[in-house]
């Protein structure tokens, strides 16, 4: 695990700009974030166009899953965080770790697999119910399934599923815990011809690239698999953070500039959005973050 952690590390992305400012002082920001927002390129877009208002800024992202991110933030280490795991953050909240929270966009949680499907789960609108099918055909020897196993959001929404299904995958021979973020655990489940949970972001982007050729989408509708992604400033009244500038990258990922860039994002590409924008539907997403603190 210790391995595991020092690579996902290495993913800090640093944009310096140099003397082209002459003496301007440089203002860094630390970010850590969940993995989805980072390796899908949707942050370093928001930073791209940030830095064009403000190019004295270095933005620092700390690619990790929700739960290390939040651990992160919990040490002072950084100024804000992006995540999205409602369970966890408001534990976090509730310690007066992270202030001034604010949900920043959404997509969904899609259960992907083997295309010959042995479980047979395709089309159903019901992911716990395709997650029994899933368990059954495990069971059978008929399949595999990747977990992340990292407490990351995705895992933790994994886990809330299988519990909603009166089922515990946890040991099993078929149910392996890969340890790692997103883009990894998708590239072994399509090694392996196994199911996996995924952000759909993540999963288009790399489908996109040609990676998970043996992958498709299995289930995409049904309740529980709406993914909420908040943002969060770490509480200058405990810890020693740069609260000013972390206000100021948080104000323009919220204004309509920023969230027309989230709702944008992919859609060239891809042909839709990998995420969508929380404008407007502020008050529904947030009512859908509360049902979501049991998991």
């Amino acid at each position: 695990m210790i391995l595991i952690i020092l690579v996902t590390i290495t993913t800090v992305t640093t944009i310096v700009y140099m003397s082209v400012f002459g003496k301007e002082t440089l203002r860094v920001l630390k970010v850590s974030t969940t993995t989805s927002l980072y390796v899908t390129g949707l942050l370093e877009k928001l930073a791209e166009e940030f830095r064009k208002e403000y190019p004295n800024v270095v933005i620092q992202f700390i690619a990790v899953g929700t739960g290390r991110a939040l651990e992160i933030a919990s040490k002072g280490d950084v100024d804000m965080v992006f995540v999205h795991a409602p369970s966890l953050e408001h534990k976090y909240i509730n310690r007066g770790t992270l202030v001034d929270g604010h949900i920043i966009a959404y997509n969904y949680f899609v259960i992907v697999g083997p295309k010959d499907d042995p479980a047979g789960i395709k089309g159903l609108n019901n992911p716990v119910k395709a997650l029994r099918r899933i368990y059954n055909a495990g069971v059978s020897g008929m399949t595999l399934f990747i977990s992340r196993g990292d407490n990351s959001g995705t895992h933790i929404r994994e886990l809330a599923l299988w519990r909603k299904a009166g089922l515990n995958p946890i040991g099993q021979k078929w149910y392996i815990e890969s340890g790692t973020g997103m883009s990894k655990t998708l590239m072994i489940a399509n090694e392996r011809k196994a199911y996996t949970l995924s952000d759909i972001g993540t999963y288009l982007k790399l489908k996109g690239e040609g990676i998970l050729g043996r992958l498709e989408v299995l289930v995409d509708k049904g309740e529980g698999l709406i993914n909420i992604y908040s943002a969060y400033i770490v509480n200058p009244e405990k810890y020693k953070v740069n609260y000013e500038l972390a206000k100021l990258f948080l104000e323009f990922v919220l204004s309509r500039k920023g969230q027309k860039i989230i709702n944008e994002y992919g859609r060239k590409l891809f042909g839709r959005p990998l995420f969508y924008s929380a404008y407007g539907k502020e008050n529904e997403l947030k009512e859908l973050w509360n049902t979501l603190l049991e998991h």
